[in-house]
């Protein structure tokens, strides 16, 4: 870097693993490669890899700085907190060996399992909880009696519960036997036992509930109570989807 704090274009793609430094210039010969909404073709273009917005082929390139973006698998049973009052088993234990100060956006019912993130950066934090963003989530819930395809259409066609009305983006069985149904669905809020509640409204109450994807963010095979950082491509995604 120089003594403003840039660094050649090329060089940042390269160290941030985009492609080789060769590679990178051809991206950016070819018009591939942009930073603050304009395409950069000149080679020796020197940006500010912390406050520059730059995107390659589209896709956002995240920021260099110190903060921390993590994905974590919440096991049932652990509350979504830092600490307890009655000595549960709580998010702070599964992050004891981090540095960091972590906050954790929104919350997992203690009994629900699945996908939180994890991050240092409070405003990444702030905006990604704020209902505004429609973020999706995706939650796969076990539940009592059988699902029909009715019940799809009454969940995509809009419950109100005694809070206000609940929408939900997809829907699909995954199975159904009389005595129990799994079904996938997604919503963006983030209301209080939201999934748990609107199913209950619909006939078919909760038995197990998880959290498998938000935003572009899969739980994928992270085993539960386990950590792991945020891709570059996840976490390019999120900023563009709460305009940071």
């Amino acid at each position: 870097m120089d003594d403003e704090g840039r660094i050649r274009l090329q060089k940042l793609l390269a160290l941030a693993g985009v492609a080789s430094r060769r590679h990178s210039e051809e991206l950016m010969l070819a018009g591939l490669v942009e930073v603050n909404g304009e395409v950069v073709t000149r080679l020796g273009t020197k940006v500010d890899p912390v406050v520059d917005v730059i995107r390659v082929e589209g896709r956002r390139l995240p920021p260099v700085s110190g903060k921390v973006y993590l994905a974590l698998h919440k096991p049932r049973g652990v509350v979504s907190t830092m600490s307890d009052p009655e000595g549960r088993r709580t998010l702070a234990d599964l992050v004891a060996d981090r540095p960091e100060r972590l906050f954790h956006i929104g919350r997992l019912d203690t009994d629900t399992s699945g996908l939180l993130l994890l991050t240092n950066d409070g405003d990444f934090a702030h905006r990604l909880a704020h209902p505004s963003y429609e973020v999706d989530k995706t939650y796969v819930a076990e539940v009592t009696g059988q699902l029909y395809p009715r019940i799809l259409k009454r969940l995509l066609a809009g419950v109100r519960l005694e809070d206000g009305p609940v929408t939900v983006t997809r829907a699909r069985i995954i199975q159904a036997s009389p005595e129990k149904s799994i079904l996938e669905l997604v919503i963006h809020e983030g209301r209080n036992r939201i999934v748990r509640r609107l199913l209950d409204e619909v006939g078919h109450p909760v038995r197990r509930l998880s959290r498998t994807q938000l935003g572009p963010v899969r739980l994928g095979n992270l085993g539960p109570g386990r950590l792991r950082e945020l891709s570059d491509e996840e976490l390019g995604t999120l900023l563009d989807q709460v305009g940071l």
